[in-house]
């Protein structure tokens, strides 16, 4: 499979048809999907609709929009119309058929690509791992014993394993940037508020955002500018015009990088840093800085989390308590009864980190930091050690994602390799030829910046993700 924009060039330009593409993406999820559990529906007979216009399109001679032929699915948490929108839980799928797209899906079809499913996830989005009890974990497609991260779990491993070029997910805590370090893909959680979340099912309300997963950043941005736009339906949504990145411009040379040390250093393993490292010399970047008011906002992130999904799942759990993840609901029967002031004082201290990044935004216009605190731990891991501390898998993989969600910045996620280029080892850890990424930051409202930082890191080799 290659990739979005090099399949809408050939599409246009008559060396394939849209049918043939989606042909090609019907038969890879066909053979290899059951070993890597991405699906948890596919939509083919829409697709051959959607496939059958771009190609009639292209007969008659008319002009054909960025990503026509494209194939992409979306994390099942996105309407779709005649699909229940499960967002990983067994108690959704008696649930009504959507009877529209959500915004985002209207949005790639209006840009020409082709959906052909919905992607597994962590019930809820309450999760990092993928290992979802109802529907079968997704396994990483670099070693089907890892996990994939979630809680978009399906939406990176799809892309890792080339089944489709692009594909959306969502990011509450990190749950773009942690399975695309784990897999080995770009990832983009925009600017809290940037992209519309109509007909998304939620989670937590203030910290929510939706963005996309893609093999290339080209891809990456292309799919970004496809989904922008205003949308009076999400009321977090803000109202800004498309801010279209095309093609992406090359990083200013004055741009000043900073590297996030303290928490995001102190929480990064060999690995991670490593990787940041590697990062850091690719983009000039030798000014190290913290974010004091990091840990706070990670605490913050788990009060806010807990309280407003306990409150939405509130009526379930009393009548359906049985039917939740074992691994979520305790914390949902918890969050839900989290005191009124425990969650204003997390607002104060979400705040505060945020006029702290602005403050450090004023000295850099880049921060650079690792994604995740190492390489993709083994399925069924309940502890892993990092820098000597043996912590819980699931509650601490968002470590160094959440405090940067919680105050809503842009962030690019880029895979980095064990050698710089995706063909060695790595004997230290044991994980051998696996991916780590690297979080890039811009202040908000900046995804040209993120996107730009990683283009410079793709250009040079040095990020880059490499199919399986």
């Amino acid at each position: 499979m290659t990739g979005a924009l090099e399949i809408a060039r050939r599409i246009r330009g008559g060396e394939c048809t849209a049918a043939s593409v989606l042909e090609e993406t019907r038969a890879l999820i066909e053979t290899r999907d059951a070993a890597l559990n991405c699906f948890t529906a596919t939509t083919f007979d829409r697709a051959h609709a959607e496939a059958a216009a771009i190609d009639a399109r292209r007969a008659r001679g008319e002009s054909l929009p960025a990503l026509a032929g494209v194939t992409y699915a979306v994390k099942n948490l996105f309407d779709v119309e005649g699909l229940a929108t499960l967002a990983g839980a067994k108690m959704n799928a008696d649930a009504p058929a959507a009877l529209a797209d959500a915004c985002l899906v209207q949005r790639m079809h209006a840009a020409g690509a082709v959906l052909v499913g919905a992607l597994n996830m962590d019930e809820h989005a309450y999760g990092f791992t993928g290992e979802n009890t109802h529907y079968g974990a997704t396994r990483n497609p670099h070693d089907l014993a890892r996990v994939s991260g979630g809680s978009s779990a399906g939406s990176a491993a799809a892309v890792a394993a080339g089944l489709v070029p692009v594909t959306l997910g969502s990011d509450t805590s990190g749950s773009i940037r942690v399975p695309a370090s784990f897999c080995g893909v770009f990832g983009l959680k925009p600017t809290y508020g940037r992209l519309s979340r109509s007909g998304c099912f939620p989670f937590v309300d203030s910290l929510d955002h939706v963005g996309p997963f893609a093999n290339t950043v080209a891809d990456l941005a292309a799919t970004y500018d496809a989904l922008q736009g205003t949308d009076l339906r999400d009321h977090a949504c803000a109202q800004r015009g498309v801010e279209a990145v095309g093609h992406v411009a090359p990083l200013p040379a004055q741009t000043r990088v900073g590297i996030l040390g303290g928490w995001f250093d102190d929480w990064a393993g060999p690995a991670a840093r490593r990787a940041v490292q590697t990062a850091a010399a690719a983009l000039g970047a030798t000014q190290w800085c913290e974010l004091h008011g990091a840990a706070a906002a990670r605490a913050a992130a788990f009060v806010i989390t807990a309280a407003e999904g306990g409150a939405l799942h509130r009526n379930k759990l009393r009548a359906r308590y049985e039917e939740f993840e074992p691994a979520s609901r305790d914390r949902l029967v918890a969050g839900s009864l989290v005191p009124a002031s425990w969650l204003i004082q997390a607002q104060r201290a979400r705040r505060q980190a945020y006029l702290e990044a602005l403050e450090l935004f004023g000295r850099f216009d880049l921060l650079l930091a690792p994604s995740a605190p190492d390489y993709a731990p083994h399925l069924g891991s309940e502890t892993f050690t990092i820098n000597g501390r043996t912590v819980p898998t699931r509650a601490t993989l968002g470590i160094l994602t959440q405090p940067l969600s919680c105050i809503g910045l842009p962030v690019c996620a880029a895979p980095l390799w064990p050698d710089g280029d995706g063909s060695g080892t790595d004997d230290e850890s044991g994980a051998g030829d696996m991916p780590v990424g690297v979080q890039l930051i811009a202040a908000p409202w900046r995804e040209d910046l993120c996107l730009a930082a990683a283009a410079q890191l793709e250009r040079a080799g040095i990020a880059r993700t490499r199919l399986r």
